[in-house]
C-alpha cells in the first residue's frame, strides 16, 4: 500500500512573468458552457499537462512551466462580458491552474469570482492548490459552487516525479476535507492515472461528493515512465485494471464515479 507523507515543494528555476492586456476573459468551453483562464502557462509544470499546446499561441520559447502571461484586465473584462451573455456554468479554470503561486500577488481569481457572485452565476473550480482556501469566504456566498482538486495518485513520491513543484497529494487531500467539511460541494480528478492511483480511494472517502477518472492519453511525460521504469504503467491494460478498481472501491464506499475515456 503506497503511503501518504508530507512533503515540501522543490526549488524552482525564475519564472518569466510578463503582464498582458487580454481581448476577452469569459470563453466558451467544450467541458463547460464557459472557461475562465486568468493567466496563460502555469508554475506548477507538471510533466503531463495537455495545456503545454498553449505555446502554439504565444511566443514563449521558454518550457512549458517557466513563463506565465499575467490578464492584468480580466476582472475589468469579465465586468463588461458577464452582463452580455446568458448565465451558465463557468470552469475555473481550463488551461492554468487558477490558484498557482502568482495568484497569492495577483488576485485575479478571487476578484473574477467576486464579480461571479455578485451576478449568482454557477461556478466549478479546478486546482491543485490549497490556496483555494483563501477564498472560502467568496465560495460560500455563491449558490452554485464546485471545488475539485486534480489528484492523479496517492503516493508523493510519484507525484514528485511527476509534479516536482505542485503541491503534495496530502496537502490537497488536506484541502478537499476543509472544503467538504463546510458543506462545500467537492470532486476528485484522478487525471492521468498514475502509479498508486489505485490507493485513493480510501483516503477519498468523506471528502468528496463525486469523483471523475481519465487516463489522459497524452504523451509528454514518456520520457518519464522510461526513466523511472514505469513503462508498464502506460499500458491499456493497466489503464483497465486501475479504473475497474477505481470504480469498484468507489461503489463500495458510495462515492459516484465516472470513468471519461470509457
Amino acid at each position: 500500500m503506497s503511503e501518504i507523507t508530507p512533503s515540501g515543494n522543490i526549488e524552482r528555476g525564475p519564472v518569466k512573468i510578463r503582464e498582458i492586456l487580454a481581448k476577452s476573459i469569459l470563453s466558451k468551453s467544450k467541458i463547460y458552457p464557459y472557461v475562465i483562464n486568468p493567466y496563460i502557462g502555469c508554475q506548477h509544470s507538471c510533466s503531463y499537462c495537455y495545456a503545454r499546446f498553449m505555446k502554439k499561441f504565444t511566443d514563449h520559447k521558454e518550457p512549458w512551466g517557466s513563463f506565465v502571461d499575467v490578464k492584468i484586465n480580466a476582472v475589468e473584462l469579465l465586468q463588461k462580458e458577464i452582463g452580455k451573455k446568458k448565465k451558465a456554468t463557468v470552469w475555473i479554470s481550463g488551461v492554468c491552474d487558477p490558484y498557482q503561486p502568482l495568484e497569492s500577488k495577483y488576485k485575479l481569481t478571487r476578484q473574477c469570482l467576486q464579480t461571479l457572485a455578485l451576478k449568482d452565476w454557477p461556478v466549478v473550480i479546478q486546482t491543485r492548490s490549497p490556496l483555494v482556501l483563501r477564498d472560502v469566504d467568496i465560495l460560500k456566498e455563491l449558490k452554485n459552487v464546485e471545488v475539485g482538486f486534480s489528484i492523479p495518485t496517492a503516493d508523493d513520491n510519484i507525484r514528485r516525479l511527476f509534479e516536482p513543484t505542485a503541491p503534495s497529494i496530502p496537502e490537497r487531500i488536506n484541502s478537499l476535507m476543509e472544503l467538504h467539511g463546510m458543506g462545500i460541494r467537492t470532486y476528485a480528478m484522478i487525471a492521468p492515472i498514475l502509479p498508486g492511483a489505485e490507493e485513493l480511494i480510501h483516503h477519498l472517502a468523506g471528502t468528496v461528493d463525486y469523483i471523475m477518472v481519465d487516463r489522459m492519453n497524452y504523451h509528454y511525460a514518456d520520457s518519464i515512465y522510461r526513466k523511472y521504469g514505469l513503462v508498464e504503467n502506460m499500458t491499456e491494460e493497466y489503464f483497465t485494471r486501475i479504473s475497474q478498481q477505481i470504480r469498484a472501491d468507489c461503489l463500495r464506499l458510495g462515492i459516484k464515479c465516472s470513468i471519461e475515456y470509457e
